[in-house]
């Protein structure tokens, strides 16, 4: 090469002075948007070729030492017109020709143009985008990656996991994806980090059938028709003349009373109330085991009980197909509900959470069911009051429902031969149709937002409702079948609307068994 700057106009541009600038140029020109300005590719190439000269002493400040550089080896003019011209002559070469030129470059390169050429790719190709970007973009970006996929990018470095541990919404959205319950107003991103790990615990049990663990009550010595749960409290009605209450979590009897063969029960801290199968139903005090009411008027055994102190009103259904209403402390009948043809095996007392043109906000609602329908009763004391609605999955009667009925105030659910059944309470109308075809006859005992817990012959089951599919199971043994169901039912049903990682302890499921025993089935405590 030949410049205008040395003896004779020959000057020979030492190899790692051209190097630098060389690789410095092509940098820049590879990776245009790495420019912040149109000086940017000549500061960098003076800097290069000021630490090839002198590395000791580094890219100083433009002035008199970068002037007596140039002024020694090449006039900066001259020298930019070179690197002009050979810049140009290396943009018009192939791909295949930059790279050898590259390699050629690379081997004139001495330890110092290696350094300083690594410490700028270093810089131009390995860019930390969550430590350049914004968090606000960060966080945008981090909601399209799935959750385990975010747990691998917490283990790149401590600002990875940092950012990451500090998006909020991503791992909101991450456990509500799980079907767990989300409280808005905790803005914890650390929190919801550790929740979302305890739920994918939680789930991964579920899916391996490991999430349960199964107890036994032991006491009666007959059979045992009756069960209702309540706040951590099992009460279990016999064929030997007793009813007891038990706490599920110690196995420990509470309570032990003498009554009348039980076909149905339920409680409160003070009383106990049960049908029986000699057509009447009673009143009972815990503290005492007196029986303080005795309702008489039904013809047949009575299989179902509600009542409501505020309204002072217990209800009843009957072989004898009727339902009955009456005066809870005073033990009087208020009225008499006809219109039934089969056994009435379930009813339900609960207060309406929707508006129609039946009912409104707050009104009490009830809800009787046969083999066939689901009859919706005012609650007043007119006599012969009337059905306001009737709800059958077949008019012609040809499909069974199955003896559980789940009501909450806005849905009535039921299952049948068919599947599950939701209907809205506010247009009657039904919503959806939940079928299972690869297990036939799955009966209902608990529905709400996210899950449904079912059962058959063999298994208990667990429903994601957003995906209609089954998540767990877990084997169940040869319980004592009852057409009524009254014989089994569901415990602690919260964790149904999401888990929120304290609502998945207690009971899951009780069932009579041949040997009077009641077998339960409860959460297993978290890993």
């Amino acid at each position: 090469m030949r410049g205008g700057a040395g003896r004779g106009g020959d000057f020979q541009a030492p190899a790692p002075l051209l190097t630098c600038r060389a690789l410095a140029v092509f940098i820049s020109l590879q990776a245009p948007w790495l420019r912040s300005g149109p000086g940017r590719c000549e500061a960098l190439a003076a800097r290069a070729c000021l630490v090839a000269v002198n590395p000791a002493r580094g890219p100083g400040p433009r002035g008199a030492r970068s002037g007596k550089i140039f002024h020694n080896l090449m006039e900066r003019k001259d020298f930019e017109t070179w690197l002009d011209n050979i810049s140009v002559t290396f943009l018009s070469l192939t791909d295949l020709q930059k790279n050898e030129t590259l390699d050629h470059l690379i081997s004139l390169s001495g330890a110092v143009q290696l350094r300083h050429l690594s410490n700028n790719l270093e810089t131009l190709l390995k860019r930390d985008f969550l430590k350049l970007l914004p968090l606000e973009l960060s966080f945008y970006l981090l909601k399209w990656l799935d959750p385990q996929t975010l747990l691998t990018c917490c283990l790149v470095s401590k600002q990875w996991n940092k950012v990451i541990s500090a998006c909020t919404e991503v791992w909101q959205t991450a456990c509500k994806n799980l079907g767990w319950q989300i409280d808005d107003s905790v803005q914890d991103a650390l929190h919801w980090k550790k929740v979302y790990l305890k739920a994918i615990l939680r789930m991964k049990q579920l899916e391996d059938h490991e999430a349960f663990e199964t107890s036994s009550l032991i006491g009666h010595s007959a059979r045992v028709y009756a069960l209702y749960y309540k706040d951590g409290l099992l009460c279990t009605g016999s064929d030997d003349l007793s009813a007891k209450l038990w706490d599920v979590s110690t196995g420990q009897c509470v309570y032990g009373i003498q009554t009348h063969t039980c076909a149905a029960v339920k409680f409160d801290e003070q009383k106990l109330v049960t049908g029986s199968f000699d057509n009447t139903v009673a009143c009972w005090e815990w503290s005492s085991g007196a029986r303080t009411q005795h309702f008489r008027g039904h013809t047949g055994a009575v299989f179902s009980v509600d009542y409501n102190d505020e309204l002072d009103v217990l209800v009843s259904g009957s072989a004898d197909f009727t339902v009955k209403v009456w005066a809870l402390s005073a033990g009087t009948c208020l009225n008499t509900l006809t219109g039934h043809t089969e056994w009435v095996t379930k009813v339900v007392l609960q207060k309406c959470k929707v508006k129609s043109l039946l009912h409104s906000p707050g009104d009490y609602i009830l809800l009787s069911a046969d083999k066939y329908e689901i009859k919706i009763w005012p609650i007043g004391r007119e006599i012969n009051c009337k059905c306001l609605k009737t709800l059958s999955v077949s008019e012609d009667r040809s499909i069974c429902l199955q003896p559980r009925l789940h009501f909450d105030g806005k849905y009535i659910v039921c299952s049948s031969a068919l599947g599950l059944y939701q209907w809205d309470f506010a247009s009657y109308d039904i919503l959806r149709v939940i079928k299972t075809p690869e297990i036939a006859n799955l009966a209902l005992l608990g529905f709400g937002d996210i899950f449904a817990l079912l059962f058959d012959n063999r298994y208990l089951y667990i429903m994601d409702l957003r995906t209609e599919s089954l998540i767990s199971r877990w084997p169940l043994p040869e319980y004592r079948k009852s057409k009524r169901g009254s014989s089994f039912l569901a415990g602690e049903a919260s964790w149904l609307n999401g888990l929120d990682g304290h609502n998945d302890t207690g009971l899951v499921f009780a069932t009579s068994m041949p040997d009077h025993s009641i077998h339960l089935v409860l959460w297993k405590e978290h890993g």
